[in-house]
């Protein structure tokens, strides 16, 4: 009977990507990067879009010098601590369409999963303070490319916003997200869009904050 042990997170090191599989000692020749060639190229499949939007958001705060996370609670932390939820969409695909994409975002509420502890929280809710909504918006299949920032479209919003929506709160269509957003923004101006979203969404749950107390209850903990 094997031994029970008791496993720890990894802590996970960034690559750098010239690292080399190998078979014990003897070095195969097959670098890092040809893994990353091979299973990541296509940067218009949502699986890979999705993770390139959550870097270019980064890449945007200034946060990109980690490693991600792939089931953390929400995708990035701001330098100020706000946490911020990336969703992505685009009107073009990997495969053969007959049209473009309806544009949709799931945004559905979650239960966090703690990696320390490997334990779900029995809270349901949204577990960033701030969602971006990245949309590869180019339309010409042609001349299509993830890697042009300008091909590219973000609506910064703050979760209270989302929390108060009287329509689904699974999902949010294009049109409904540009009612709700401020507008959208390019990538240079994403950074400002994600600070005031931050804000705003500092002022309301205070507002909610003390509403509760001033009717005698205690704040939740």
């Amino acid at each position: 009977m094997e031994p029970t042990h008791h496993l720890g997170p990894i802590d996970v090191k960034r690559r750098r990507g010239d690292e080399s599989f190998h078979h014990g000692s003897r070095d195969l020749r097959i670098g890092l990067s040809e893994f990353w060639q091979w299973s990541f190229s296509d940067l218009v499949s949502n699986a890979t879009r999705g993770v390139l939007a959550e870097y270019l958001v980064a890449q945007a705060l200034g946060v990109a010098g980690g490693v991600r996370e792939e089931w953390a609670a929400f995708d990035l932390a701001a330098a100020d601590g706000t946490r911020i939820e990336v969703k992505s969409a685009a009107y073009i695909q990997s495969w053969h369409q007959e049209r473009l994409s309806k544009i949709t975002f799931r945004v559905p509420k979650t239960r966090a999963w703690n990696r320390e502890t490997n334990r779900q929280s029995q809270d349901v809710r949204r577990q960033a303070d701030v969602y971006v909504f990245a949309l590869l918006a180019h339309k010409d299949q042609s001349t299509l490319d993830p890697l042009d920032v300008a091909q590219w479209e973000f609506f910064a919003v703050p979760t209270l916003h989302l929390d108060g929506r009287k329509r689904s709160q699974h999902s949010i269509t294009l049109p409904s997200l540009q009612a709700l957003a401020e507008r959208a923004v390019t990538y240079s101006e994403l950074k400002g869009a994600v600070e005031r979203a931050a804000q705003i969404q500092r002022r309301l749950a205070n507002m909610a904050l003390n509403a509760t107390v001033g009717r005698g209850r205690p704040p939740a903990g």
